[in-house]
Parts: C-alpha cells; structure tokens; sequence
C-alpha cells in the first residue's frame, strides 16, 4: 500500500490577496481550500469569498498567527492564503514507482539554489522541454511560493516536480533506479558531445558556490556547457534552461 502523501507533496501554498485571487480566478486551476485570518475584512477579502463561493472551494477561519504559519511567510501573507492542487507533483519515490523499468528518463536536479526566481525560471524552462521531472528538496531551496509562481508565469503549478527530504536523498534515489547522476559546472566534458545514458539526472548547484560537497560525493561525473568569447559561464537559470532542451533533443 502507497505511503500516505504529504500535503507539501501535493499542494502550492500561495498567499496574499492578489495571488489567491488570481488562483481562484483561474478555471484551469483546483483550489482545495482557502484560509482567511479571523477579523479580516474589506472589499478584497469579500472579493476572494466570493469568488471560493463560486467556485464551491472551502473557506476555513484561523488566527492570524496560524495563517503566518501556515503561509510560512510572516510578512507577505496579508492574512490570507489558498492552496492549489499541484497535478504533476509527487515524491520522488512515487515517480520512480510508476517508471517503466525500461523507459528512459531525464530529471533537473536543483542543489541548494537560494533565489526563487531562478526556481521558477527553471521549473518553467524544464516544463517547456518537457523533462520528465525536477527535484526539488523540501530543505534547503526556497518553497514553491508566489515569488517562484510568478517566475515561472504560473507554469510551477503544472510542472513535473519531484520532492524529496534532501538533494542528497533525491539524488540516491534517482541513482539506485538506475539514473546517471552528473554534476553540471565548468570544465566538466561538453554537455553537447556526451553520450548520455537512457537514464539521467543533471544537478545544478548554488548561484554562488555552485554544487555542494554532500552532492558531489554522489556524482557519477561533471558535465559541462561550453562557452565561447570569453563568457565565463551562465546564470543557474540559463544553465537549467539549456540543460533541459539538451536533455530533450536526445529523442
């Protein structure tokens, strides 16, 4: 029997009135529910009520303390939140579960990235070059919020993102299904002229220290995209981007 999921693994919490708004104002997204602060009131509350109302999502009250925990953001939440169905979400071990034990595969991994909109500008790039997934860790990257929402323009709620406790549990998995984990830096062997395996899994690290120690020790090899004029290398975000469309032009 399948483990119970998470609700990390299978909603996007978003929060702020003008996000939830937007999330309820979209017919090609399913609210399960939406929570409001005790007390909070005025025209855009009622707008959003209104709308849960329509659309026959549920509205639960909780303090505001509660609404802050819950959004995990103390500052932006405005005392409201939604949470959004994430469809192609799942734990890593559920995608490796349903995996045809003899289809190839192509998954981004994101190392410790500490900047949303690099998430999100690479979830919408990987989603775009259809990879067939991106793992996320639950700890040390930035949560699917409304910033990572807004950089991948609303693509983060369909994308195919894997979740994990750790990057480095996320890569053993992906290594023990018979995926080829490669780091992607500088100096690495062409991106472009390797022959990659049926199974594959490129790590992109840090905007500043680039691939961590504890993910390095799990690499199978280093992989790299060659720069000419003198460039020194890409931003993670356009890194991600050409990784994925190579890991797509392979079929």
């Amino acid at each position: 029997m399948a483990e119970p999921r998470s609700p990390k693994d299978t909603f996007i919490t978003v929060y702020g009135r003008k996000p939830v708004q937007e999330a309820l104002d979209d017919p090609d997204l399913r609210v399960d529910k939406v929570v409001v602060a005790e007390g909070l009131r005025g025209e855009p509350v009622r707008a959003i009520l209104d709308a849960a109302r329509r659309r026959g999502v549920p509205v639960q009250r909780a303090s505001a303390h509660r609404v802050k925990v819950l959004a995990g953001n103390g500052r932006h939440d405005q005392g409201v939140l939604a949470d959004v169905v994430a469809p192609r979400m799942e734990p890593v071990a559920a995608f490796l579960d349903a995996l045809d034990p003899d289809a190839p595969a192509a998954v981004l991994v994101l190392d410790r990235l500490t900047n949303p909109a690099n998430v999100g500008m690479i979830l919408r790039s990987a989603t775009a070059a259809g990879v067939d997934g991106v793992l996320l860790a639950r700890r040390g990257l930035p949560s699917i919020d409304p910033l990572v929402v807004k950089a991948s323009a609303g693509v983060a709620f369909r994308a195919p993102v894997l979740r994990a406790a750790t990057v480095e549990e996320g890569c053993t998995a992906l290594h023990e299904a018979g995926f080829a984990v490669l780091g992607l830096e500088a100096g690495g062997e062409s991106l472009f002229d390797a022959n990659l395996p049926a199974r594959v899994a490129l790590v992109l690290g840090n905007e500043t220290d680039g691939l961590s120690a504890g993910v390095h020790e799990l690499l199978d090899g280093v992989l790299g995209i060659p720069m000419a004029n003198a460039v020194e290398s890409l931003g993670v975000a356009g890194a991600g981007a050409v990784a994925a469309f190579a890991l797509a032009r392979r079929g």
